[in-house]
């Protein structure tokens, strides 16, 4: 039974269930709660559907735009995506302060006010630190974490699996992992993932590497760690490998695309449409991943639907006037060819303003 949109999800502790917190023994047997769509099975959650990774907005002195930030996040729970990351790279987390980050994990939280599940980042060069996260986001009320290989360092299978293992330990929540060797330059190995059975918390993997041979591996070896596809141009394979889940930047500015091709292929199994939406949304995809410029595409593509996300915050500077020309181009075409492909309304993402609908 779906969460609301469409996320199926039970834990260990608490559950949201839209109107609270509910306790559940663990001697109790699974519940189904049909009021709030909300299926509780103990001791694992179930990744469905389309996870955004939030954008951070800022204004134009690189403080919190608080009103933007909201429109966001009504935007996301409007279009019908099934999750919110808070704290990952997209929204911009090693650009913040320890107190920032803690502030708009309950912000947000506050935001999303239990209409989808929150799952917030624990990123960090330092155990110590991302135990802090961990525990903080436990606090403000967090559904699940996305924990993620320290960067820089370089650890082991072994090392990285202690390093998750202690954040499991401080928060006791759901936990999804994160492997990116493009960025942190190691996998999750095999005796990484081996160690991490130990705790039914690692319930899915945002898997990011690129690499066909890793995609094969999880789906055949770890079938018990739910994929959820973490490179954006190969979602198809995900898709066809059994992945439930997907948790893709783009749809900050283009939930509707994304979503058409998660239920073509993982609800409908229809991989025909799913490859035609998928054909449509490449070009994006390259100009998303091919121009060092992911974050300020994502955002300058948030602020095409009426929402300022600002700029990044430096290093990293805005795109030049010729790459917002290009990915403009790109967003509108695409919306053209997903709404001909779809056989759904997939609202042209240069004119919708949700300034209109909330307000503000």
């Amino acid at each position: 039974m779906p969460f609301l949109n469409g996320a199926e999800i039970g834990w260990r502790g608490h559950v949201e269930l839209g109107h609270g917190k509910a306790a559940l023994p663990s001697t109790e047997p699974p519940v189904i709660r049909a009021d709030v769509g909300v299926f509780v099975k103990w001791g694992k959650m179930k990744f469905e559907g389309i996870y955004t990774p939030l954008v951070t907005p800022w204004n134009d002195d690189f403080s919190l735009n608080a009103i933007s930030l909201a429109e966001t996040v009504e935007f996301l729970i409007e279009a019908g995506v099934h999750g919110i990351i808070v704290g990952g790279t997209t929204g911009e987390y090693y650009a913040q302060s320890a107190e920032e980050r803690i502030h708009l994990m309950n912000r947000v939280r506050e935001l999303i006010a239990g209409r989808l599940p929150m799952i917030v980042g624990t990123g960090a060069m330092r155990t110590e630190e991302s135990v802090m996260f961990a525990k903080a986001a436990k606090a403000a009320g967090a559904d699940a974490l996305l924990v993620a290989t320290p960067p820089y360092t370089y650890p082991t299978g072994r090392e990285i699996a202690l390093h998750a293992l202690a954040i499991d330990r401080a928060a006791n929540l759901p936990v999804m992992l994160y492997n990116y060797p493009g960025r942190m330059s190691v996998n999750m190995d095999e005796e990484c993932l081996d160690r991490l059975g130990r705790s039914p918390n690692f319930c899915a993997i945002k898997e990011s590497s690129g690499d066909p041979n890793r995609l094969h591996m999880l789906a055949r070896d770890y079938p018990h760690i739910a994929l959820s596809c973490g490179m954006d141009d190969q979602a198809l394979e995900f898709f066809a490998w059994g992945a439930r889940s997907w948790v893709c930047a783009g749809s900050n500015f283009a939930p509707e695309a994304h979503i058409a091709l998660y239920r073509a292929c993982a609800v409908e199994g229809d991989f025909t449409r799913g490859r035609a939406i998928m054909s449509a949304m490449l070009p994006l995809m390259r100009v998303l991943e091919g121009g060092g410029a992911f974050v300020q595409c994502v955002k300058h593509g948030l602020t095409m639907r009426g929402i300022d996300a600002g700029p990044p915050r430096k290093p990293m500077q805005p795109l030049t006037k010729n790459a917002k020309r290009e990915l403009e181009e790109v967003i509108r075409t695409m919306d053209r060819a997903v709404v001909t492909v779809a056989d759904a309304k997939v609202a042209p993402s240069n004119v919708t303003d949700i300034r209109s609908r909330t307000g503000t």
